[in-house]
């Protein structure tokens, strides 16, 4: 797959959440807005989980896909919130070559970027 813009990449992201959780039994709730940290939350055995998308067509030199954690902004690109640091419960990761990792946020402890290796091979999905 190929993300020619960051918007593509968001929505095919979202899309492709959207599918993986209702067809493993979960209903999916989008939110009315952008300003929360979440991008869903999803019911499964009344149990409801916020879960932010993220996605990358980015590599390592190792090969390995690198997920930036930080939201930058203003005219200085200054970090405003990381990932770990919101009430966020899962992380959802969408790769180029459409591998899903579902990650529970109490398990990332970097604040930057998160590297896709062999420690997070028990949270792929597919």
């Amino acid at each position: 797959m190929v993300f020619n813009t960051n918007k593509e990449k968001s929505n095919t992201s979202l899309g492709i959440a959207i599918a993986y959780y209702s067809s493993n039994g979960y209903t999916v709730s989008i939110p009315l807005n952008d300003t929360q940290d979440y991008d869903l939350v999803v019911d499964k055995d009344d149990v409801l989980t916020k879960v932010q998308i993220k996605s990358s067509a980015c590599k390592t030199k190792y090969g390995n896909y690198q997920i930036a954690l930080k939201s930058c902004g203003g005219t200085k690109g200054k970090m405003y919130k990381t990932v770990i640091e919101t009430k966020v419960d899962d992380l959802f990761i969408l790769t180029e070559d459409l591998k899903i990792y579902i990650i529970p946020i109490k398990e990332i402890t970097n604040k930057s970027t998160l590297t896709i290796c062999n420690k997070y091979d028990k949270y792929r999905k597919n």
